[in-house]
């Protein structure tokens, strides 16, 4: 081999004929530069297919992600518009109803700290959206609160009014009216804390209020008495009567039978002496006919 040269000897097989190929260093190194640089495209075109195709499925999953996005804002901002709906009618009849029973506007309701890591900044437009409809949530809650404290009021003023005495107990004549009056049995003056209402013996008297009766038998002066609790301060007295139709701790109802007119007690004749008294201060029974 001559120097800078190669001699590749080639024998068919089944033949003698011997073929010689001479090849110099520079080829072989020329062929060798070639097959490294056909083997490096080769694996780098390899790794970039590899890499398209990872981003590729990449792309297709950030896709699939950025439609349920959509979606889901699309959800939302359904649900916003639903609650701010919502909350115009509960804040119009919150105001209707508020006017009407006198009372003041609703507390604000402040929104409590809160925090945390910072969020995906893809999620943003979500994130705001949800704080728009947490804010609605919480004016609606705002709302929610006055309506149980005006049903509170409103069921407060329903008790109140059927507490509160309210017409004749029974029928019959003004014989003796509340204030100061002369004694019918010493003739001096004396306050007179009821109202006289005469009628015949037998008469029905019936309570003016809803309540409790807290004291049903005979006192002194007053001979045959009910006394009827209606709660808020209230009470009333029935006084003389014939015969007492209801015990201690019965609840009566406005309107309802619970004795007879009669002339027990420091009386003069047939009459039921009625009282009104408010934390147990005698009211004039006429402010309640």
């Amino acid at each position: 081999m001559a120097a800078g040269k190669f001699t590749l000897l080639i024998i068919p097989e089944g033949s003698h004929h011997v073929r010689r190929l001479v090849l110099r260093l520079w080829t072989l190194r020329l062929v060798a530069g070639l097959m490294v640089v056909i083997f490096g495209a080769l694996g780098f075109l390899s790794w970039e297919i590899a890499r398209t195709r990872v981003d590729y499925e990449e792309l297709a999953h950030l896709r699939l992600a950025n439609f349920a996005q959509d979606k889901e804002l699309q959800v939302l901002s359904q649900r916003l518009d639903d609650l701010r709906q919502e909350l115009v009618v509960l804040a119009q009849n919150d105001a209707k109803v508020r006017v009407m029973a006198q009372l003041t506007k609703p507390k604000s309701d402040a929104f409590a700290g809160v925090g945390g890591p910072p969020e995906d900044t893809a999620w943003d437009e979500v994130s705001d959206l949800q704080r728009q409809i947490d804010q609605v949530r919480a004016a609606i809650e705002v709302r929610r609160v006055s309506q149980e404290e005006i049903q509170g009021f409103l069921n407060d003023q329903r008790s109140l009014s059927a507490a509160k005495p309210s017409g004749w107990p029974t029928r019959g004549w003004v014989s003796s009216s509340f204030g100061m009056r002369k004694s019918p049995f010493s003739g001096r003056p004396r306050m007179h804390e009821g109202l006289d209402i005469a009628a015949r013996t037998g008469t029905p008297i019936n309570v003016t209020a809803d309540g409790i009766v807290s004291r049903s038998g005979t006192a002194p002066g007053y001979g045959k008495l009910v006394v009827i609790d209606h709660g808020y301060g209230y009470q009333t007295y029935y006084a003389h009567n014939s015969r007492n139709l209801v015990k201690v701790g019965e609840r009566v109802r406005r309107g309802q039978k619970i004795a007879e007119v009669g002339s027990t007690g420091s009386s003069t004749g047939p009459h039921v002496h009625y009282e009104v008294r408010l934390n147990n201060v005698p009211l004039n029974p006429r402010n309640f006919l």
